[in-house]
């Protein structure tokens, strides 16, 4: 929690240098998955790849525009779910984060943009739910991660439109030994497609 608070106020402090600056919410759609599924369980060797499903992600951003270029920084809440298939038996690992983007971007050409950057993850909650029945697993191994996002985006007016990919650095291992006979290992590094959806509230030609 310390380096949360420490990145959001480094963060925040890039509006000091800011020539122009704007705020606003967002919200959208994640579709991906986290990494594989590895039985842990005594002579055996399955590894499950999975399936991509839809999530969710919804908070605030602000953009400061200086020498031709912005930096968007971002706070947000982001909902991962992923399936495992096999054998006809299923299960899905729900993880939740905070996630901290800091992009730095370009105005292309009229309302598009092109923007890419670390994105500071902190995870929350992960679970796996398989059969009807609830599956307690370890947190993450590390509960504070880097990964990167790189996209585009159209502004239209005080709407904004993004599209982007978001990937992780290394591997970030959730466990479960519940007990000598069964255990596995969930990646819970994200890879996934994020569509989001801006509504600017202030920018610099509003009045105070």
């Amino acid at each position: 929690m310390k380096k949360l608070m420490i990145l959001i106020l480094l963060v925040s402090s890039v509006s000091v240098f800011g020539q122009s600056a704007q705020f606003g919410i967002k919200g959208g759609l994640n579709f991906g998955s986290t990494g594989e599924f590895s039985d842990l369980t005594d002579n055996a060797s399955t590894t499950i790849d999975g399936d991509n499903k839809v999530g969710f992600h919804v908070g605030v951003y602000s953009k400061f525009k200086f020498l031709g270029i912005f930096v968007q920084p971002e706070i947000l809440y982001t909902r991962l779910n992923t399936e495992y298939s096999e054998g006809g038996a299923t299960a899905d690992y729900n993880f939740s984060k905070i996630d901290i983007p800091l992009l730095v971007g370009i105005d292309v050409v009229g309302p598009l943009n092109l923007k890419a950057g670390p994105s500071f993850q902190l995870a929350l909650n992960n679970d796996l739910e398989g059969a009807g029945i609830d599956i307690g697993i370890q947190d993450p191994e590390n509960s504070f991660t880097i990964g990167y996002q790189i996209g585009a985006g159209l502004q239209l007016g005080r709407l904004g439109v993004d599209l982007r990919y978001e990937g992780a650095f290394s591997e970030n291992n959730a466990f479960s030994e519940a007990n000598e006979d069964f255990g596995f290992v969930v990646d819970s590094r994200p890879s996934q497609w994020i569509l989001s959806l801006s509504y600017q509230l202030k920018g610099d030609g509003d009045k105070k």
